[in-house]
């Protein structure tokens, strides 16, 4: 596979037969008992596993599923963190915290498509909080800026820098403000943070690995500044992204000025996974953030072993600084609770993925695939019911509704009706050439997998049905009801799943639940309803 940095610069089943009761296993609303040595997750929305143990620990991933690159500002008492959200839109997302560990998220702060969006960074200064953004499909950072973090934001301003992703925000012991880039390169920006100044420049030649480690490449990217008392710190990921669990990996650097010589970390590299064995793979995209009592972590992301079809989750591990002036990582691997930053206060975690549709999460839960400028008039609710026009002739070409879930398992259920001559079902979605779900029209099924259509078997239900769909640890069922879910009939077409991610087909991506409208007219979504498993 190919690094990130690299991918920048180059640029017919048979009818269902089964008839089952309305409740197919509940799963626990409360804390999951361990197994095999591995503490068990406590639970919050729709069943959802959280991070907070509620005894002072918590427990890795600090944001489940797919939030990769994380880039988190410190503001005052408040905690305010973004993600790469690539062709999902409306896209980057606002989560707001006061203990580093519990999140709820705010508003979407990017409404215009200006590509695939590859690890921004979020900053204050001087009041004014921004976004630098880079973008692949074009290839260029651009920079989104606001007065108040809910905003409103502004629109993108393109700072034409095409030959590098990754820009992280620092400010010099002479004030200036520069963005350091990918590749050990940094660029000047204006005053006001809006405009790129001079030419990109060399300054920084990070450390490599020994050539005996599996990496995927290189690829220096992610550099994040850090001003700790008299030095400041720069924290970069080499190794590539994914590709082997053991290349992605975190190394340091420091300096007396912004302007260098950087002096590489005696520990290098400070987070590298080293066994297969490891519950967290591929960590590295590091930030360091002062916890609200003092303390000091760091952000960073990694695979779940065995679940890269969940994307990169965002991971919390605690930082110690050392006399020398220096610092290390102290979680380990990160498969233990770890206790909690103290002092801070806590939000509820997460958000429910079920949804009446009494009004439009749009953004802030659900996003767009790829979507058009005209799709936006495409989605509405309406008395309990969300309206989504139809699109194109598939999952593929009709930008459907996803939404990131986190959890190894999981189901998901709707009431779906179509008007004549639509489409209309439930997905399991990566990317427009590689999806897998259930459909139907007003006589037939049509089945989704491997991002092609598989089968076409006779619709007993007509334009509207109950649809479910779980996903078990990989393992995808499909169940249909005509009876608003009093009885289900198993759709005959089982799929196994755990191919459907980065290493197979690329673009750094995850297995996302969603909807999907294609044909004319409109299709109706009631009660859409999440449970993990």
């Amino acid at each position: 596979m190919i690094s990130r940095r690299d991918a920048f610069c180059t640029l017919g089943a048979a009818g269902a037969v089964a008839t089952l009761p309305a409740t197919i296993g509940t799963a626990a609303a409360g804390p999951v008992a361990p197994t095999g040595g591995t503490p068990g997750y406590r639970r919050g929305f729709d069943n959802q596993r959280v991070a907070d143990l509620g005894d002072g620990r918590f427990l890795n991933p600090l944001m489940a599923g797919d939030h990769p690159d994380p880039t988190i500002l410190k503001d005052g008492r408040d905690y305010y963190m973004t993600f790469s959200t690539f062709d999902s839109y409306p896209g980057l997302v606002i989560w707001h915290s006061r203990d580093l560990v519990n999140w709820t998220p705010r508003t979407a702060a990017l409404t215009t498509n200006i590509g695939a969006v590859w690890a921004p960074e979020l900053t204050k200064h001087k009041g004014r909080y921004y976004l630098y953004i880079p973008t692949k499909n074009p290839t260029t950072s651009w920079v989104i800026w606001a007065d108040h973090i809910d905003g409103p934001w502004s629109e993108p301003i393109d700072l034409k820098l095409p030959d590098h992703i990754d820009p992280g925000h620092a400010v010099g012991e002479d004030g200036s403000r520069w963005l350091f880039l990918s590749g050990g390169d940094r660029i000047r920006l204006s005053d006001d943070g809006l405009k790129t100044v001079g030419k990109v420049e060399h300054v920084y030649d990070p450390w490599r690995y020994p050539d005996t480690w599996d990496v995927e490449g290189f690829s220096p990217e992610g550099p994040k500044v850090t001003r700790r008392g008299d030095w400041f710190y720069l924290v970069t990921a080499v190794g590539g992204t994914a590709g082997p669990p053991t290349g992605h990996m975190v190394i340091a650097a420091r300096s007396r000025s912004i302007h260098g010589p950087w002096e590489h970390h005696p520990g290098n590299p400070i987070v590298r996974t080293t066994s297969l064995g490891e519950k967290w793979w591929s960590r590295g995209h590091a930030t360091l953030i002062e916890g609200p009592d003092g303390s000091w972590w760091s952000v960073y992301h990694g695979y779940e072993n065995g679940y890269w079809t969940l994307g990169r989750q965002a991971l919390l591990d605690p930082v110690e600084w050392t006399p020398d002036g220096w610092f290390r990582m102290t979680g380990g691997d990160l498969s233990q609770p770890i206790a909690k930053p103290k002092g801070g206060q806590a939000v509820r975690h997460g958000q429910a993925l079920s949804d009446d549709f009494a009004k439009l999460a749009l953004g802030t839960k659900w996003n767009f695939f790829r979507p058009t400028p005209q799709d936006r008039a495409r989605v509405r609710v309406d008395r309990g019911a969300l309206l989504l026009d139809g699109k194109g002739k598939a999952p593929s070409d009709g930008a459907p509704l996803l939404l990131i879930a986190g959890d190894t398992g999981y189901r998901f259920e709707c009431d779906v009706e179509i008007a004549p001559g639509g489409t209309a079902g439930l997905i399991l979605f990566y990317d427009d050439k590689l999806y897998c779900g259930l459909g139907f029209d007003e006589k037939r099924f049509v089945t989704h997998q491997y991002g092609i259509e598989r089968g076409r078997p006779a619709n007993p239900h007509g334009a509207r049905m109950r649809m479910r769909v779980t996903n078990d640890r990989h393992i995808v069922s499909f169940h249909t009801s005509g009876d608003d879910g009093r009885t289900w009939n198993r759709f005959d077409r089982g799929m196994e799943v755990s191919g459907y991610h980065h290493n197979v087909r690329g673009g750094f991506l995850m297995l996302r639940p969603g909807l999907y409208s294609a044909g004319s007219g409109t299709a109706r979504f009631r009660d859409f309803r999440f449970t993990a498993l």
